[in-house]
């Protein structure tokens, strides 16, 4: 779970420096508590972009199945339904279709209890299972 330290900032910007996942040379290593974006998108060329970008934090170093060394994860704050008219269930694996339906039940449980009740309602019809 996140503490208080990971929301620090200057300006609180959503590319906030000084780390960064890039291409890029990065200079400054990743620590746990710092927030990065992550933006996966496509490109149309001369026609349109679509990318989801979602902030995350950077998690202690644990051990990963098959690892040699702890590393670093990330856990995603940004909580928000995708639109399902972007996904095609039939391109994701079993382990990409798991993880999707994991992500949306994080989010109908954490914003739920927010909204009123007939936001509610469309909430849980966006984040069911596929």
């Amino acid at each position: 779970m996140i503490t208080a330290p990971a929301w620090r900032g200057s300006y609180l910007g959503v590319h906030e420096g000084p780390q960064r996942i890039a291409k890029l040379p990065n200079a400054v290593a990743l620590r746990a508590g710092m927030i990065v974006s992550n933006e996966p998108g496509y490109y149309k060329e001369g026609a349109y972009g679509i990318r989801i970008e979602n902030l995350q934090c950077v998690t202690e170093p644990s051990m990963i199945v098959g690892g040699e060394r702890a590393m670093h994860g990330f856990e995603t704050l940004t909580l928000a339904p995708l639109d399902r008219r972007l996904i095609v269930a039939g391109m994701l694996s079993a382990e990409e279709r798991s993880q999707l339906d994991a992500y949306h039940a994080r989010t109908a449980a954490a914003i739920g209890p927010l909204v009123p009740e007939e936001i509610r309602h469309w909430l849980n019809g966006a984040c069911a299972s596929l």
